[in-house]
Formats: structure tokens, C-alpha cells, sequence
């Protein structure tokens, strides 16, 4: 006989897996992780964000406080709250700060390689049940999880990116991952104020699965001249109802990471309609990265 979970016990067991979170750590003070940190604190966890250096851990303490500073002008926080909030906390560059967190997100750039070697050091000084995340955005965890001594404790976290406006967290479930683990990501995503959408392992998850191949056609489509930049965002904009054009949107998320994602694609599933646009390439090579370069398929502010 099976027996089915009745929302009451899945929402007490979410409930007792949330209780038993009291604190996080969080490798990687960039965008990300600076974002997750600030939804951790708001939450009312104690969060230590740790990076490799201490201008890093500074410029990610900074941004959290900037988040807070702008939540405090629209009213969404009294000052106290914003205080009691940023005091909550901790950057530093010693990865001793997570030996007492209960759980820890791997929050680093998307490279394969880089983040074994962090999920390796944090598995040798997190504590045994302790649950360990990554932030990936495409590189499969049930990999990842093999690196671990814990691969039954370890579980994808995939957060958007500005973390603090997104609603959506892609809980991702590795092969080894077991239900209890998924049970205090959901917990803990639903804490920090989002939506968990639970998944299996897969190149891009569901999100990225679906949107950057369509970047990645954006690319080609204005590679070949179909049409220029500005007419490719506005079609899809008002042909498509995209609050954003996929050139404008590539730009945003960073041309580097699109075509790494694509790259994972093109490898993991083996397919030649996941080959990265010849011109994506070419323009991470020129440093044309977006936004975050000064310039990409549009020209900002500070450009170099």
C-alpha cells in the first residue's frame, strides 16, 4: 500500500526543516552570493560570506548593505530592521567561518573545475550534517555531489539573478541526493522568500535549458543580419511579450556565462544545435562580455 504525503505533513516537515537552519555560509561575495547573503540576514539568519580576498568580502559586504539601504528608502525596512539585519552578517576570507553553519551554498563563478576544488574544502570542514548547495546554473549535480563524502546532503540551489527580486529558486535534485535534503532546500528557498520549483539534474536545469539556446539564437539571427540588435529586442519584446530582448538580456547575464552554459550543453547532451554562435565566442574573446565589460551587443556607461 502506498501512502501519499497530504499537504498537512509535507508543510510540517518543510516547517521542521526550515527550524532546523539557523545559519548559512555562502562561498562567493559576487553578485550572487552578496544577493543571497541579503536575503539570508532579511530572513533572520546568521550568514557568513566568504571569499578568497578581503577587497572581495568587503565590495560583497558593501552590496549588502546597499540592498538593505535601498529597501529602508521605498519603506520596506525601518532603519532598526536594516541594522539588526546587516549585523547578522559576517564576511571573511577563512573557511573556518562554515565549520558551524548548517547549511552552506557554493556560490563561486560557473566553472567546473573551480567549484570541485571549493566543494572539496568545504566538505572537509563543514559538519557531518551539514547540507551542502551549489549555485550552478547548468553543471550537473549529481557530478558535483560525487566530489563530496556527502552526496546524500547535497543538493542544487539555483538562484536568479538579481537574487533579491527573483521569485524562483530551481531546487535540483542530484542522483544521490535523498528526500530529506530536498526537503530543507525547499524549506530554506522558502524561507529566504522564494518559490522552489524541484527538478532532477539536467544541462541547465529548466530555466536555462530553455532560455539560453534562444539567446544563443539571438546571436545567431544578428550574426547572419536578419536583423540589428535593437530590431531582434523589440520584436521579441512586443511580438512575445519579453519584458527584455534576448541581445539586451545576454548582455545582462554576461556573455562569458552564456557561452559557458552553452558549452556544458553542447558537450553533456552532445548535440550540434547547442554549439555556441561562432560570434558569442568571438566576442568573449574580445573581453565584449556586456554589461559587466562596459559593452557587449549595446555600448554603457564607462565602456572601456
Amino acid at each position: 500500500m502506498t501512502i501519499v504525503d497530504t499537504p498537512a505533513i509535507v508543510s510540517a516537515e518543510r516547517a521542521d526543516a526550515a527550524a532546523s537552519i539557523r545559519s548559512i555560509g555562502i562561498i562567493g561575495a559576487g553578485t550572487m552570493g552578496s544577493g543571497i547573503a541579503q536575503v539570508g540576514v532579511l530572513a533572520g539568519l546568521r550568514v557568513a560570506l566568504v571569499d578568497v580576498d578581503e577587497a572581495r568580502v568587503a565590495q560583497g559586504h558593501a552590496a549588502v548593505a546597499s540592498g538593505l539601504d535601498r529597501m529602508v528608502k521605498k519603506g520596506k525596512l525601518t532603519t532598526a530592521q536594516r541594522d539588526a539585519a546587516l549585523a547578522r552578517a559576517d564576511g571573511t576570507t577563512d573557511y573556518a567561518a562554515l565549520a558551524e553553519c548548517d547549511f552552506v551554498i557554493e556560490a563561486a563563478t560557473e566553472n567546473e573545475a573551480l567549484k570541485l576544488g571549493i566543494l572539496r574544502q568545504v566538505d572537509e570542514l563543514a559538519k557531518r550534517e551539514a547540507i551542502v548547495a551549489t549555485n550552478t546554473s547548468s553543471i550537473s549535480i549529481t557530478k558535483l555531489a560525487a566530489s563530496t563524502r556527502r552526496a546524500p546532503r547535497f543538493v542544487g540551489l539555483h538562484f536568479f539573478n538579481p537574487v533579491p527580486l527573483m521569485s524562483l529558486v530551481e531546487v535540483v535534485r542530484g542522483l544521490q541526493t535523498d528526500d530529506a535534503t530536498v526537503a530543507a532546500a525547499d524549506a530554506l528557498a522558502r524561507r529566504l522568500g522564494k518559490t522552489p520549483v524541484i527538478v532532477k539534474t539536467a544541462p541547465g536545469f529548466v530555466v536555462n535549458r530553455l532560455l539560453i539556446p534562444m539567446l544563443n539564437e539571438a546571436v545567431f539571427a544578428y550574426a547572419e543580419g536578419v536583423a540589428g540588435a535593437e530590431e531582434i529586442d523589440a520584436a521579441m519584446k512586443l511580438g512575445a511579450n519579453h519584458p527584455m530582448g534576448p541581445l539586451a538580456l545576454a548582455d545582462m547575464i554576461g556573455l562569458d556565462v552564456v557561452a559557458a552554459v552553452m558549452e556544458v550543453f553542447y558537450r553533456d547532451f552532445n548535440d550540434p544545435k547547442y554549439r555556441p554562435a561562432p560570434l558569442l565566442k568571438e566576442m568573449v574573446a574580445a573581453g565584449y562580455l556586456g554589461r559587466k565589460a562596459g559593452r557587449g551587443f549595446y555600448t554603457y556607461e564607462g565602456a572601456r
